[in-house]
């Protein structure tokens, strides 16, 4: 079992670097990317997961424009050597850690390819460490995180037309995750508690700083696991800045609208108490979404560490104003949003997912619309 990186010092346990520290079938490692025009005319997502433990490694990329996502998936095995992170037709490059990074989508029967390039706009910052239980006492999630803000460049095409994507233009996001978290067919055993939660994030680029929020709520809007943070940009970029390097707030709640008929946010305001008491309100204005169900996340067909046989490729195709508001694979959403505090205006992401009766939204069901 062993692979390229067992010839560095990196060791966390007594095996090769390929063998998981932990025999939990949910063992992952993700990088998920986010890009924005920042007009809004198009969104271009991607995914490549890892899952040891399955043997089985994915990918994903999605591109919405005009009224339309396209979706392209792959599925193969799980590269023994953890520096491999490419599967069937699909490739990501860790060109400088932290820095630059670059995905290729090369020739394929989808009629989806890509060649893009990520630039790091400020350092990766670690999140807090995230555990949850699923209520009968099994660990449903424990994950380390780092997040960062960057620029993409490149192209994106589809049965031959052609997206362009420049660095002053387009505006990105990405994670890079790794520990537990389900994925796959989950075994049997004792169903857990379905309780309704609410999940809110925003990762917004301003001109001088990037900032974000996330928090959970439940019914009612209690906030559990907020967090919010102010990222100065720097010249030259940092590879990674530490908690002590940036500002830390705290999310305080929420003033959200939605479409009618549907829980896909509108407009919104977020409140963010400062380390000096004050308090700073966040608006956004949605331009654009994209599901992320085109990623794999809460995907029918395609949901993360899923064998669909070696090498094989998918693609998927939504008119974005026909998803059934009610259909639960269709409430993960990204939008594309302007944003502002007081008269300092950026541009950036939102992230929701509402499941459940949160009265606080005037929701009573599990997926009922707004009025």
């Amino acid at each position: 079992m062993l692979t390229s990186f067992d010839d560095y010092p990196v060791h966390q346990t007594p095996l090769p670097v390929a063998v998981p520290a932990t025999s939990d079938r949910n063992a992952y490692g993700r990088y998920w990317f986010g890009a924005a025009d920042r007009g809004g005319r198009f969104m271009v997502e991607a995914a490549f997961g890892r899952y040891a433990n399955l043997g089985v490694a994915d990918a994903h990329l999605s591109i919405s424009r005009g009224g339309v996502q396209d979706a392209f998936h792959v599925s193969g095995s799980a590269p023994a050597d953890p520096a491999v992170t490419s599967v069937g037709p699909f490739r990501l490059r860790v060109v400088e850690p932290m820095r630059r990074l670059a995905i290729t989508v090369a020739d394929n029967e989808t009629g989806i390819t890509a060649d893009l390039e990520w630039r790091a706009r400020v350092g990766a910052l670690e999140e807090d460490h995230t555990v949850m239980h699923d209520g009968v006492g099994r660990v449903m999630v424990d994950m380390c995180r780092f997040l960062q803000f960057g620029t993409w460049a490149g192209q994106v095409t589809v049965d031959g037309e052609t997206t362009e994507l420049a660095h002053d233009d387009v505006i990105g996001v990405r994670d890079r995750s790794w520990g537990v978290r389900p994925v796959g067919q989950q075994p049997q055993g004792k169903p857990a508690p379905s309780t309704p939660n609410a999940w809110l994030w925003a990762p917004i680029h301003f001109e001088d700083s990037c900032r974000t929020l996330g928090y959970f709520q439940r019914p009612g809007g209690e906030i559990w696991r907020g967090d919010a943070f102010v990222i100065p940009v720097a010249d030259p970029v940092p590879q990674i800045v530490g908690h002590d390097d940036v500002v830390r707030a705290e999310p305080l709640g929420d003033r959200l609208t939605f479409t009618s008929g549907t829980r896909r946010i509108s407009h919104a305001e977020f409140d963010v108490r400062m380390p000096d008491g004050s308090t700073e309100t966040l608006v956004l204005e949605p331009l654009r979404h994209i599901m992320m169900k085109g990623l794999g996340y809460t995907s029918p067909g395609w949901a993360h560490g899923t064998w669909k046989g070696e090498g094989t490729v998918g693609r998927e195709t939504w008119k974005l104003d026909e998803a059934d508001p009610r259909d639960p694979t269709a409430q993960h959403v990204h939008h594309i949003v302007k944003a502002r505090i007081g008269d300092r205006e950026g541009v950036g992401f939102l992230e929701q997912i509402i499941f459940g009766p949160h009265t606080q939204y005037g929701f009573e069901e599990i997926l009922d619309g707004a009025k």
